[in-house]
């Protein structure tokens, strides 16, 4: 032991911690105020930011290098040993060090120098929901890639398309998927902001008010891999605006997952699509059924991910400035609330991916309702009938009828059909299938508008890969690079 320290034992804290000591250790609100067990989670993040922040405070020469080894050699053999065996604590950081300083001494307590668990336990949550971000991102584009190759297989698939659940128009699989992957992709989006915003790093802010050590904030953020620091103190320790804009990006990313839920429950019961057996379940009493729970369940997480937001930003709503024990209660929303909805989209994404699309019964589905009426409105626009009126005449026949058609026109045209439009082009226009061909706007279900839309998707896919991989190799390479400064000393 340096400076002549003693390797210090319970005893030396009474019933408490290094932080409390006897003063404020008894009663029966210390279970209460312990997070110790919820902590569990961020152990490994604190672990790597008391590595950080011991190997900075060396290189700054605020500690010995010997004490620092001590101190160092001590984390490891806390890693080892695991969460479970930390001595009883008010948090993971209090145990930990406590940990720390029953094998070195006092001198352990030097790890704490400079620092407050304020701004430790602020870079601790950002710490792991990086991993958190990066793990949801990876199921969000295997859900987008599930949906791009089920859109390419399908992109001819005609489908009755729907609104207000009515028949409105025919579509194809294709379009229908293409869709989903297009709302993922901005979830993707608004996760990849918002990881720019947690990757920054708090340490060094202390309780709020800064510290007079000379501490290099600008090298424990790299050694953590974060991005850059919270410059302002005050706002670092007690910003939990990160925590708000994953879990609302999240909430939104949740919905969308919903939305595919409930419409593969839905066309799974009008026998559009079956489920694989792995995405479904079966009745205790009738062995005929086959039901789409998982899918069910996926689309009931919207409403966790949605309670977690709203607790999350009600905690956080009127607090004062700085650190208030409130924060405590605060991030488990945020833990739940990702764990949901990484669970729920990888489902989700299993589920698209297995599914088998019955073609006939979408086929005979496609016009029903005569959901082909506005091809038909817009054939007679297009040969220079008024759209209002042309929409008028459909309105009039009502049904997917030429001769219906004809007396409509008659009747409000005063003319036959045929006099605006030749007969073949309208029983064309009365198919689904060339209703869907017609439709070759920009995003439209024609096959060529939809092979670009889908190029266009795929590449920025590629992208959004590339650049989830690309952060999480920075993080290990963080790591490395950790380990081997702390290695230098212990």
């Amino acid at each position: 032991m340096s400076d002549g320290g003693h390797a210090a034992s319970e005893d030396d804290f009474g019933d408490g911690d290094v932080v409390r000591g006897d003063r404020f250790s008894g009663g029966p609100a210390r279970g209460f105020l312990s997070s110790l067990a919820a902590d569990e989670r961020i152990f490994a993040a604190d672990l790597e930011i008391d590595r950080a922040h011991v190997v900075m405070l060396a290189e700054q020469g605020i500690i010995d290098d010997e004490v620092a080894g001590e101190i160092l050699t001590a984390l490891n053999v806390v890693e080892v040993e695991g969460h479970e065996t930390l001595p009883e604590g008010e948090d993971v950081h209090a145990a930990i060090e406590t940990a720390v300083v029953g094998q070195v001494g006092h001198d352990g307590g030097k790890m704490h120098t400079a620092r407050s668990r304020n701004d430790e336990v602020a870079t601790c949550i950002r710490y792991r929901l990086r991993e958190d971000v990066l793990s949801l991102l990876e199921t969000t584009t295997a859900l987008r890639s599930a949906l791009l190759d089920a859109a390419e297989s399908h992109a001819e698939t005609v489908m009755p398309g729907y609104t207000h659940l009515q028949p409105a128009q025919p579509t194809t699989v294709g379009h229908f998927l293409a869709s989903y992957e297009q709302a993922v992709a901005r979830d993707t989006a608004r996760l990849l902001d918002a990881y720019g915003r947690i990757n920054q790093c708090p340490l060094g802010a202390a309780a709020f008010a800064g510290t007079p050590f000379d501490v290099n904030r600008e090298r424990v953020a790299e050694l953590l891999g974060f991005d850059g620091v919270l410059e302002n103190s005050m706002d670092a320790v007690s910003t939990r605006d990160f925590l708000v804009e994953t879990v609302a990006a999240a909430a939104n990313l949740a919905t969308t997952v919903s939305g595919v839920s409930e419409d593969l429950v839905i066309y799974s019961n009008r026998g559009f699509v079956e489920l694989s057996d792995d995405y479904a379940s079966t009745s205790s009493i009738m062995p005929q059924k086959k039901n789409p729970d998982t899918l069910e369940l996926a689309r009931a997480v919207a409403g966790d991910a949605h309670s977690g937001l709203s607790g999350l930003l009600t905690t956080l709503k009127g607090l004062p400035r700085a650190y208030n024990r409130d924060l405590q209660r605060a991030t488990p929303h945020a833990w739940d609330a990702i764990d949901a909805v990484t669970d729920a989209t990888e489902v989700a994404a299993g589920a698209v991916a297995t599914a088998t699309w019955n073609d006939d019964a979408l086929a005979d589905a496609a016009g029903e309702g005569f959901s082909t009426a506005t091809g038909v409105a817009d054939l007679l626009a297009m040969c220079g009938v008024p759209f209002r009126t042309a929409h008028e005449v459909v309105a009039t026949a009502g049904e997917a009828d030429y001769d219906a058609l004809d007396s409509a026109a008659e009747e409000v045209l005063g003319a036959p059909l045929s006099e605006f439009v030749a007969p073949e082009e309208v029983e064309s226009a009365l198919d689904a299938a060339t209703s869907v061909a017609m439709r070759d706007s920009v995003g439209g279900p024609a096959s060529e508008s939809l092979a670009d839309s889908l190029a266009d998707a795929e590449a920025t896919l590629v992208d959004d890969e590339t650049t989830t991989t690309e952060l999480a190799e920075s993080l290990e390479a963080a790591g490395e690079t950790l380990q081997t400064e702390v290695n230098d000393y212990a």
